[in-house]
């Protein structure tokens, strides 16, 4: 009886042994997991920079430089992308082409043609591609804030704003730095960014898209108009493939030209997000689902991003659209109630782009 017993408490023992170690293997995975799981706070900002200097008799030109960042709790970058939609248009005798298709600099990669001129700002004999070159300025803005990016120092160099930190310049991006800055700045800034939570395991990209279909050519009896229209979107995307935050604006600059291709006039204030209620669309009425409701632009663009927060980028493209008013509109009663009723197309396609441009 004794030796069974000892046998049995001999277990009782091990039994208890075994609960306490697969008791405390359970709470260190859990705090494992916890620990991998634990969330922070970030914001997701855009900022554009317009410039229509280079326009010129016979040709129309928009240089739209675009910043997106993301920032953490300090202010801090901890991710950049950036890319230039510079948009020209041929106007001689005041033509214009309604169906032209435009690439941003950061599509065009090699195409853009910029190393082989072999421009070398700062003299150190490197020679790099446009691209190249703002991948250097996206790593380098990278834990600083709108403050570090703005103070950056700068030097003219062969008619050029450059950086004059060498550690730019060492990574080979000798290029005009002042609309990087700004929009970079302007990011960081941004009023209406679009806040999230992450365990920052997310890569961000940005996409810009082009159209010139409200373009009108210029005759005898009035001036013409080079309509380089631009839609931008910026998209944070988890380790799921799904989109964490998002952010869409859109530009309109308006370049007015005579039946000599001269440039008339140049037009432009601030993107249709920064413009708010003075870009005057709720007040017009247009309620294309009609339901009643008619929101300004900027809160119809921001009902949409809200919207895609979830979403992958086919879903995205794929979104269900309608026919009303003239206008392809989502079919989603959950963005019609949102009040969101405005065109979708390039909405879609450029989010879903800045989705798949993630890295």
């Amino acid at each position: 009886m004794e030796k069974s017993h000892y046998l049995e408490e001999g277990k009782y023992i091990n039994m208890k042994k075994f609960l306490a170690i697969a008791l405390c293997a359970c709470l260190l995975v859990t705090g494992l997991v916890a620990c991998g799981e634990k969330e922070a706070d970030y914001k997701l900002g855009m900022g554009v920079e317009v410039s229509m200097g280079s326009s010129e008799t016979g040709n129309a030109q928009v240089d739209a430089t675009v910043a997106t960042v993301v920032t953490d709790k300090d202010g801090k970058i901890v991710a950049c992308r950036i890319d230039v939609a510079q948009n020209k248009m041929d106007v001689t005798d005041g033509a214009v082409d309604t169906a032209k298709t435009f690439q941003s600099k950061m599509e065009l990669g090699d195409a853009y043609g910029m190393a082989p001129v072999g421009i070398d700002n700062d003299g150190n004999g490197v020679t790099k591609e446009w691209y190249e070159q703002a991948h250097a300025i996206e790593e380098y803005a990278v834990g600083k804030t709108a403050a570090d990016i703005t103070n950056m120092p700068t030097q003219e160099t062969n008619g050029h704003t450059i950086s004059a930190d060498p550690a730019l310049l060492d990574a080979g991006c000798s290029m005009q730095v002042t609309d990087f800055v700004k929009a970079i700045a302007a990011a960081c800034n941004d009023e209406q960014g679009m806040s999230f939570k992450s365990n920052g395991k997310f890569t961000l990209g940005v996409a810009a898209h082009t159209s010139s279909a409200d373009s009108t050519p210029a005759t005898a009896d009035g001036d013409g108009l080079a309509a380089m229209y631009t839609d931008f979107s910026a998209a944070v995307v988890g380790e799921d493939g799904k989109i964490l935050a998002a952010i869409n604006d859109a530009i309109q600059p308006k370049i007015t030209i005579n039946t000599a291709g001269e440039i008339v006039d140049t037009a432009f204030t601030a993107t249709k997000r920064n413009l708010k209620g003075d870009y005057g669309m709720a007040p017009v009425g247009i309620d294309n689902d009609n339901n009643g409701v008619t929101k300004e632009w900027f809160e119809q663009s921001e009902a949409f991003s809200k919207f895609v927060v979830g979403k992958t980028a086919d879903e995205v493209a794929g979104l269900p659209t309608q026919e009303a008013g003239g206008h392809v509109i989502s079919a989603d009663q959950g963005l019609l109630d949102a009040g969101c009723s405005i065109q979708v197309t390039s909405l879609q396609a450029t989010t879903a782009q800045a989705a798949k441009n993630a890295h």
